[in-house]
C-alpha cells in the first residue's frame, strides 16, 4: 500500500533499548483489542443536552445550520489501521509507538494525535498533542492528552471539546472515567451556539458550566453540579443541581419547563409538567396548574404509538375553591373537568381511520381556564371556535379517487346545544375513470348526508328594534319569525339526502386553433326529512315527513379562441371564453332544507362553474350562458399579467338565484336577474418582490360597485408589507344591512440579523374603527429564541354601546436543546 514518504529517525525514548525494530512509515493493522478503548471515549465525549419534551409551542423556530457532512461508511472487518511518520515497536517492553502526524482508522472513525502509545502489557492508549477524534456519525472530539485502557473502563483525557453532528459543543478542562460507567467532566461548559465566527473565543449567546457534570451510562443521564446559566458570558442564573438525559435518549421520566397564564377567573397558573416514559411506545404527562383563586386544575394525557398509528388521551379536573368567581355561568359549580382524546390508524398505504372526541362538565369549561382546545391556530384565545368537534371517520385516497365517511357530534362553547346538528354521517366518494371513454374522460361523486337538530336556528335580517327577539324560538308574537324578519339557519328535526352525479367531458381543438369541450351530467338527489313544527318554521318550509326525488340532467358546449401575440419584450394571449348549459328547472327549489349550500360568492373564479352553489343541497337549474376573455401577458424579463371579465346570462327557464330558500341563498348574489352583475379580476406579478390582486363584481345596470377587494404584498430581504381593502354593498335580503368597507395590512421588518419586528391592524372604515391590532418583536437564531406578541382586539356593538375590548399576550423563549417554553396572558375584558 502506498504511503507518503517521510524522513526515517530514532525515537528519543527507545534509543538505548534493544531490540528495537524500526520501520519507514506505513500503514499498520492493529489487533481488536483497541476498538473498545476508542468507541467508549466517542460516547462519552460526545455529550450534548437532549429535550424530554417532544413538542415545541407553536411561533418562532430556530434558523437552521447547515448539517456538517458525514463521514463515508467504511466496512466492519474488526481491524485498526495506522499511518504515522514512523512505528516503532518495543518487544521488550511490549510497546507500539506511533510518532508524527498519526492518523488511526476504524469503522468510519478516525483519531489523530501528535503521538499514541500503546502498551501491551498495562493494555492502555496513551495519545497527546493536537487529538482529533471524528466518529461515523460526524461529532469531532478534540483533546491535549488521553489516556484510556482498551476496554475503556478506566481513563482521563485533558482539554477535552467536543462538535456534535446537530451543531451543539460541549468542553471540559478534564474527563475521567472510571467503573465503566460514570464520567466525570470537570469544569464542564455546553451550548448549542454557534462560536463567533471574527472571533471564536468570545463567549457564545448562551451557555451552561458547570463545576461537574457526571454522566451515567447505565442511567443514560447527565447530571450536573453547581451550574450557572450564561448570556455572552454574564451569569443570569444559577442552579445547584439539575439532570437531563444523555444524547442517546429521545425520551427520558422527568420534569419539564413550567408554564405560566393568567385569567380573571382563576388568577394566576404555574404549571409544572412531569413527563413519564412508561414504555418505548407509550408515556404519561402530568401537568397540574397550581392557580391563585380556584386552587389545582389537574391535568394528564396519555399517548401510545401502535404499529399502525396512534392515539392519546387528556383529561382535566379541579375542585373550585371559588364557584362564585364564574357567578351566573356554567361554570358556577364545585367540580369541573373533561376528557378529550383523539386518534389515527392506518389500515394500509391508502386507507385510515381515527377519531376526536370531547366530553365536558360544562360548556364553558375550556375557555374559562385556557385549555388547548380552545385556541385558535395562533395560540391565543381571540379568534376562538366555536364549537368543539367529536368524530369518528374513515378516509380513503386512491390515485384518482378519494373517499371519506365521518359522524360528527358538535360540543357548543356557547351553550346552544339544541341548535347544533348531529351528523350521522356525511359520506363523499369521487372517481375519475383511468380510461377514456367516447374519447372522453369520464367521472362520478356520491354524497350522503343525515343530520338531526333538535331546536331551529332563525337569524334577524332587519334593523327593527324588536327583531332579535322576534326571531327566537322563545317568542310567542303570531308575527313572529316571518321571511322578512328572519332567515332559518338550521331546520329543526331530521334531514337525509343522497346524491350521485355522473360527468363526462371531452375537447376538441379543430384546424383554426378553436377549442371546443362538449359535457355532460346527471345528478339525483333522494331526499327524506321529517321538520318539526316549531313556530315560525312553516314560513320557510313544509313541516312534517317529506319525501322527495330530484333529477337534474345537463349537457353544454364551452368555446375558447386563444389568440397568441409574440413581441420582442414578451408574449400575450387573448382567449375568448364561451359556455352554454342546457338543463331543466331545479325542481323543489326552496322547498327542501338547505344545510350545506348557505354561502354563495359570484366573482371571477366561479363564472364558469356548471353550478355555482357551494354545496349539495342547492342544485342550479335553467338555461344559462357564461361567457367572458381572459388576457395573459408572460413578460421576457419576468412577470406576468393576467386579466378576467364576464358576465352570466339566464338564457330560459326558472333562475335558481332568483328563489328565495330558508336562507336567501342566491338572492343580492348578483346572479338573480337575466343579467349578472360583471366579474372581473386582475393578478399582476412584476417580479418575486411584488404580487398585486384585484376582484370586483359591478352592477350590470348601473355599474356600481357591489363588491371589490384590492390587495397587495411586497417581500424584500429585510422587510415586507402586506394590505388588503375590502369594499362591500350591502346585501339586505341575507342580513347584511349597511356597506361593509375595511382595510386590513402588516408587516415585519428585520432590524438586524437576527431581530424581527412585525404588526398588523384591521380597520374598519365604515365606523371609522380600529377592530384589532397586533404588534410583536422576536430574536432568532440557530440556538435561541425569543419573542413576545401583543393582541388587541374590539368587539362593537350597534348604537352607542362602548366596545369590547379584550387583550392578550404571549411569550415564548428557546434553548435550542434545554428548554423550550410558552406562556400567555388574557386579562379581563373591558369596556374601552
Amino acid at each position: 500500500m502506498a504511503v507518503v514518504a517521510a524522513r526515517q529517525r530514532r525515537s528519543p525514548a527507545f534509543r538505548r533499548r534493544t531490540p528495537v525494530r524500526r520501520h519507514r512509515p506505513r500503514l499498520t493493522i492493529i489487533s481488536r483489542s483497541v476498538l473498545a478503548l476508542v468507541f467508549g471515549f466517542i460516547f462519552a465525549g460526545a455529550l450534548w443536552i437532549a429535550p424530554t419534551s417532544p413538542a415545541f409551542a407553536q411561533g418562532f423556530t430556530y434558523n437552521p445550520l447547515p448539517p456538517r457532512p458525514k463521514p463515508p461508511r467504511v466496512a466492519n472487518d474488526g481491524q485498526m489501521l495506522v499511518q504515522a511518520v514512523e512505528v516503532d515497536y518495543d518487544y521488550n517492553n511490549s510497546r507500539v509507538s506511533a510518532v508524527g502526524n498519526v492518523q488511526m482508522f476504524y469503522n468510519g472513525t478516525s483519531v489523530e494525535a501528535d503521538k499514541v502509545i500503546y502498551d501491551q502489557k498495562t493494555k492502555r492508549l496513551h495519545a497527546e498533542g493536537n487529538i482529533r477524534m471524528t466518529d461515523a456519525d460526524g461529532k469531532i472530539t478534540y483533546a491535549n492528552i488521553m489516556d484510556l485502557s482498551d476496554d475503556y473502563r478506566d481513563g482521563f483525557v485533558d482539554s477535552l471539546r467536543v462538535d456534535t453532528a446537530d451543531q451543539t459543543r460541549m468542553a471540559a478542562t478534564r474527563a475521567d472515567r472510571t467503573s465503566g460507567n460514570y464520567t466525570v467532566f470537570e469544569n464542564g461548559v455546553y451550548t448549542a451556539c454557534a462560536p463567533c465566527k471574527d472571533d471564536p473565543k468570545k463567549p457564545p449567546l448562551w451557555q451552561v458550566k458547570g463545576a461537574r457534570i457526571i454522566h451515567d451510562q447505565t442511567e443514560k443521564m447527565l447530571y450536573f453540579e453547581n451550574a450557572q446559566l450564561e448570556f455572552f458570558g454574564v451569569p443570569m442564573a444559577y442552579l445547584p443541581y439539575f439532570s437531563a438525559p444523555d444524547p442517546t435518549v429521545k425520551r427520558k421520566t422527568g420534569f419539564l419547563m413550567p408554564g405560566f397564564s393568567s385569567a380573571s377567573g382563576y388568577g394566576y397558573g404555574v404549571e409544572t409538567p412531569f413527563y413519564w416514559a412508561i414504555a418505548p411506545d407509550y408515556d404519561a404527562t402530568f401537568n397540574p396548574r397550581f392557580t391563585t383563586k380556584q386552587g389545582v386544575l389537574f391535568q394528564g394525557e396519555f399517548r401510545q404509538r401502535l404499529m399502525n398509528g396512534s392515539y392519546q388521551i387528556r383529561a382535566y379536573g379541579i375542585d373550585q375553591l371559588d364557584p362564585g368567581a364564574f357567578a351566573g355561568q356554567p361554570g358556577d359549580r364545585q367540580f369541573r373537568g373533561g376528557i378529550d382524546t383523539k386518534g389515527q390508524f392506518a389500515l394500509n398505504d391508502k386507507w385510515v381511520w381515527g377519531w376526536d372526541g370531547v366530553l365536558l362538565t360544562d360548556y364553558n369549561f375550556f375557555s374559562d381556564y385556557r385549555l388547548a382546545q380552545y385556541r385558535d391556530p395562533l395560540g391565543s384565545f381571540l379568534s376562538l371556535p366555536t364549537e368543539a368537534i367529536s368524530q369518528l371517520y374513515l378516509t380513503g385516497v386512491g390515485n384518482r379517487s378519494f373517499f371519506d365517511v365521518r359522524t360528527i357530534y358538535y360540543l357548543s362553547y356557547s351553550g346552544n346545544q339544541a341548535q347544533v346538528p348531529v351528523i350521522h354521517p356525511v359520506l363523499d366518494y369521487s372517481n375519475v375513470i383511468n380510461r377514456n371513454i367516447l374519447g372522453g374522460e369520464f367521472s362520478y361523486k356520491t354524497n350522503l348526508t343525515s343530520l338531526s337538530r333538535e331546536t331551529g336556528v332563525f337569524d334577524p335580517i332587519t334593523t327593527l328594534a324588536n327583531t332579535a327577539s322576534l326571531c327566537t324560538t322563545a317568542s310567542a308574537d303570531p308575527l313572529a319569525r316571518l321571511p322578512s324578519q328572519c332567515l332559518l339557519r338550521g331546520m329543526p328535526g331530521t334531514y337525509t339526502r343522497v346524491t350521485g352525479e355522473a360527468q363526462w367531458r371531452r375537447s376538441f381543438t379543430d384546424s383554426a386553433g378553436e377549442i371546443w369541450t362538449p359535457f355532460a351530467s346527471i345528478r339525483a338527489d333522494a331526499i327524506a326529512a321529517s321538520i318539526s313544527n316549531q313556530p315560525g318554521v312553516s314560513n320557510f318550509l313544509p313541516v312534517g315527513d317529506t319525501q322527495e326525488l330530484r333529477v337534474m340532467p345537463t349537457v353544454g358546449l364551452e368555446y375558447r379562441y386563444p389568440f397568441i401575440n409574440v413581441q420582442p419584450w414578451g408574449t400575450t394571449t387573448v382567449e375568448p371564453i364561451a359556455q352554454i348549459i342546457v338543463r331543466p328547472n331545479e325542481p323543489y327549489a326552496g322547498q327542501i332544507p338547505n344545510e350545506d349550500a348557505q354561502s354563495l360568492v359570484f366573482d371571477a373564479s366561479n363564472l364558469f362553474s356548471v353550478d355555482k352553489f357551494s354545496g349539495y343541497d342547492r342544485v342550479e337549474g335553467g338555461g344559462r350562458a357564461n361567457v367572458g376573455v381572459q388576457a395573459t401577458t408572460q413578460f421576457d424579463r419576468g412577470g406576468a399579467v393576467n386579466v378576467l371579465f364576464g358576465q352570466s346570462y339566464q338564457l330560459f327557464g326558472l333562475n335558481s338565484f332568483a328563489v328565495a330558500d330558508m336562507t336567501n341563498t342566491g338572492l343580492n348574489s348578483g346572479l338573480e336577474t337575466t343579467r349578472s352583475d360583471y366579474v372581473a379580476r386582475v393578478n399582476y406579478s412584476p417580479n418575486r418582490t411584488y404580487t398585486f390582486s384585484m376582484r370586483t363584481r359591478l352592477d350590470e345596470a348601473t355599474l356600481n360597485v357591489n363588491r371589490f377587494e384590492a390587495e397587495g404584498r411586497a417581500n424584500f430581504d429585510r422587510w415586507s408589507i402586506n394590505m388588503m381593502y375590502g369594499n362591500y354593498a350591502q346585501q339586505p335580503e341575507i342580513g347584511y344591512l349597511t356597506r361593509r368597507e375595511g382595510l386590513l395590512g402588516g408587516g415585519s421588518v428585520k432590524l438586524a440579523a437576527n431581530w424581527v419586528v412585525s404588526g398588523s391592524a384591521r380597520w374598519d372604515l365604515e365606523a371609522n374603527k380600529i377592530n384589532q391590532y397586533i404588534v410583536g418583536a422576536g430574536y432568532v437564531d440557530d440556538c435561541f429564541v425569543l419573542a413576545a406578541n401583543y393582541v388587541t382586539s374590539y368587539s362593537y356593538s350597534v348604537g352607542t354601546t362602548p366596545p369590547v375590548l379584550s387583550h392578550a399576550f404571549m411569550l415564548q423563549i428557546g434553548l435550542r436543546t434545554l428548554a423550550n417554553t410558552a406562556t400567555s396572558a388574557s386579562p379581563t375584558a373591558g369596556m374601552q
